[in-house]
């Protein structure tokens, strides 16, 4: 999954009184955790499946910043 396709994901559930302000903020950020994501081995779908299985986004954020391994 790239980034677009998670930014569509998004979208489906992010309610449609958000303004383009507010999406294009939603949308870099979504944009900016799923680089993030990827960079240490954590796929888009993985991210979406932990969401969907109960974890809160900053719980998300914990384990994708944890999956990079210690900072040298």
């Amino acid at each position: 999954m790239n980034y677009a396709d998670a930014v569509r994901k998004v979208r489906v559930v992010a309610p449609d009184s958000l303004n383009f302000r507010q999406r294009a903020v939603l949308e870099s950020a979504v944009g900016k955790l799923v680089r993030m994501g990827e960079s240490s081995g954590v796929t888009a779908d993985d991210m979406i499946l932990l969401l969907q299985a109960g974890l809160t986004v900053p719980e998300l954020l914990q384990y994708v910043v944890g999956s990079q391994g210690p900072v040298v």
